[in-house]
């Protein structure tokens, strides 16, 4: 394949993204000497990553297709900012050919592949046709052009199930599925197609033997325009959800040195396969014995950090010399790997309810100091608004360590140091992943989450002593802060008191419980009440807001934050969220309406899956819509029979709009 002219030096960069992969780019083009120019959508014009960039370019409304997704106004937002190159960053349009193409036609430098690379490795039919022809090895499977259903149900029948059917153009768990029977495919195929057609723009399937209990595991490559073609060690990505990954490492602490060796040989050979230019990612499946070839992604990957830290490469900077039409600055034998490293992703998105994406405002946003082996790649920040519009990722936590079990040990203290309010975050099911036994022990595979759900989403105990203290530390310390701009405020003066000493009642509710408290303040030192136990109290908070309790004569950090009648609290017993009860009565009682199927957030109905009438079991399913790109299925809370039906598929609905109406069973 003949190699491209294309790649040049440039001064300015347009990143054609969001988020935090355009803040991480922004990071590495200003150290390098580019001026930046950052894109945004409407629903985009506060971020992060439009402050941070020299420059910043309107692309249309907040629809992804509208914005991000529409070559045109990209390609004419880098003419308009005098971009001569741009990054396209992971997501969007960071795999389309044609928008490669299209940088190409208007002058522009292409951070990546080429449009013809691009099409030969981001077709999965097309990468293991190609595989196969260069000897790599692949999981058997059908990866040709016919697409009816009977001719997919044949190659089910032939290749055997379990199967996996799979978006050809697809990526990030989109348009996947597994079917392990017969009965199952047609409703899958549906499923993934509508999925993959969403978030690709194609749905064009390919069917593989689903490998049981395996082992996810990839390769990073980059190529310079010069020959040259390098393997960056392996990362594991074993621990996913949907197919989604949610925690990755590097090295991977399943191969040893000689399947390392094998694995990275099998990774440059694929890439070789079409001359490949720029940072990209070979991926495998591993059965414990055998490792497959199951497709490789053309650009930057989400986890790219893990092997930055144990090389000490910034890939991006790579990326850019790439780009500039320069020799990589290293050969094979000079890349050196040290030490291990792991990292989270933090979504948006509640674990307790079926992962279900969160939207809103951020109203806190803490997290640790990037010291000691720790960093935080993210595009958000307190008062950004998480949008139903793109993928919920609000930030990468990667730790890295001279061992594996230190590094694990590193990222559970990060993320137990995190705090997140506005949203509801998957920070505490994070920190129950990587703290799990099994985990620390390797002892995982791709089905590993699902199998150990329950474990990992458990409600969090009932708050003792500390957190209701904790609790009573947050509303106070926010009523001292409300004094400071209320001259009038008797708070204003530390330990008023109009005589002798005085009690305040407080009432917490966490879940159906109660808990109260009661404050001693006054002449000498203040009691907390907890049942039949007075415990000596005292709080102080320091310049950075950091605050920390004395209870009973225990000293410790604590986090209490409170948002109206709502207090969150983190100790080191874990995080608890409680209602501060109006002692006037003025609650509002929560209203149920567990007869009615909301819609949870903005989206779009794409299926219809109960019929008026239909008498329902409890967790039948109802309808799919499609949120934030992925697909959610609404399902029945309780037997019943589905009385309203009140969408139709296509229709585009808000949140908190009523859906369906069941009948509750008698």
């Amino acid at each position: 394949m003949a190699r491209s002219p294309s790649y040049r030096r440039f001064n300015t960069l347009l990143i054609a993204n969001r988020g935090e992969i355009a803040c991480r780019v922004i990071r590495s083009a200003r150290a390098m000497g580019l001026r930046t120019v950052a894109v945004y959508s409407e629903a985009n014009r506060d971020a992060l990553h439009v402050a941070m960039a020299d420059e910043a370019v309107l692309l249309g409304p907040a629809p992804a297709r509208d914005s991000y997704l529409n070559i045109e106004r990209v390609i004419d937002a880098a003419r308009r900012s005098g971009a001569e190159g741009v990054h396209p960053g992971y997501g969007f349009l960071s795999e389309n050919p044609a928008f490669a193409q299209a940088c190409a036609d208007a002058g522009l430098v292409f951070v990546g592949p080429t449009a013809a690379m691009m099409t030969a490795m981001g077709s999965k039919s097309g990468a293991k046709a190609l595989m196969e022809k260069a000897g790599v090895p692949l999981v058997p499977g059908y990866h040709g052009e016919a697409q009816d259903d009977a001719t997919l149900q044949g190659a089910a029948e032939r290749i055997g199930y379990p199967v996996l059917v799979k978006a050809s153009a697809g990526g990030g768990g989109r348009g996947m599925r597994i079917v392990r029977k017969t009965g199952e495919l047609a409703a899958a195929l549906a499923s993934a197609r509508r999925e993959a057609k969403a978030a690709f723009g194609d749905e064009r399937m390919l069917i593989e033997k689903y490998v049981e209990n395996p082992r996810h595991i990839e390769v990073q490559v980059i190529g310079d325009t010069h020959g040259n073609l390098l393997s960056l060690f392996d990362r594991e990505c074993t621990l996913q959800r949907r197919h989604q990954k949610v925690i990755e490492e590097a090295p991977s602490p399943t191969l040893n040195a000689a399947q390392r060796d094998t694995v990275c040989e099998a990774a440059r050979k694929a890439a070789g396969a079409v001359n490949y230019i720029g940072a990209g990612t070979v991926e495998f499946v591993s059965d414990g014995k055998e490792v497959f070839f199951i497709e490789m992604n053309t650009r930057l990957q989400v986890e790219h950090p893990v092997t930055e830290l144990i090389t000490g490469i910034d890939l991006v900077e790579w990326q850019l010399r790439v780009a500039f039409g320069e020799k990589l600055p290293l050969m094979q034998d000079r890349i050196v790997m040290n030490g291990h490293a792991i990292e989270a992703r933090v979504y948006a998105e509640n674990p307790n309810k079926e992962f279900m994406p969160s939207v809103g405002r951020i109203t806190t946003w803490r997290t640790p100091p990037e010291i000691d082996g720790l960093r935080i790649d993210s595009g958000y920040r307190k008062g950004d608004t998480v949008s139903p519009h793109y993928d919920a990722m609000l930030a990468k936590v990667i730790a890295w360590a001279e061992t594996r079990d230190a590094a694990i040990g590193r990222l559970a203290r990060a993320l137990d140091g995190i705090d997140v309010r506005g949203v509801v975050t998957n920070v505490p099911f994070l920190s129950a992943l990587v703290t799990h036994i099994d985990v620390r022990a390797n002892a995982i595979d791709t089905g590993f989450i699902e199998r150990h759900l329950s474990d990992l989403t458990e409600a969090s105990a009932a708050p003792g002593e500390t957190e209701l203290a904790a609790a009573v530390v947050g509303i106070m310390q926010a009523e001292r802060e409300a004094s400071r701009t209320d001259a009038a405020s008797p708070w204003r003066t530390a330990g008023w008191m109009p005589v002798g000493r005085r009690q305040r009642k407080f009432v917490f509710r966490h879940g159906q419980s109660e808990h109260e408290v009661t404050l001693v303040y006054g002449n000498g030192p203040s009691q907390l009440r907890v049942g039949d136990k007075n415990l000596a109290f005292a709080f102080e908070a320091d310049e950075t807001g950091g605050l920390t309790l004395s209870l009973d004569g225990m000293r410790s950090r604590i986090v209490s934050v409170v948002e109206g009648r709502e207090v969150y609290v983190r100790t080191r017993n874990g995080r608890f969220a409680l209602h501060w009860v109006d002692p006037f009565g003025g609650d509002d009682e929560e209203q149920a309406n567990e007869d009615r199927i909301i819609a949870p957030l903005p989206g779009i109905v794409v299926a219809l899956l109960a019929e008026e009438g239909a008498v329902l079991e409890k967790g039948a399913p109802i309808l799919t819509l499609e949120v934030m790109k992925m697909e959610q299925t609404l399902r029945a809370p309780y037997a019943g029979t589905l009385k309203t039906i009140r969408c139709k598929v296509g229709d585009i609905v808000q949140e908190g709009v009523e859906l369906a109406e069941i009948e509750p069973a008698a």
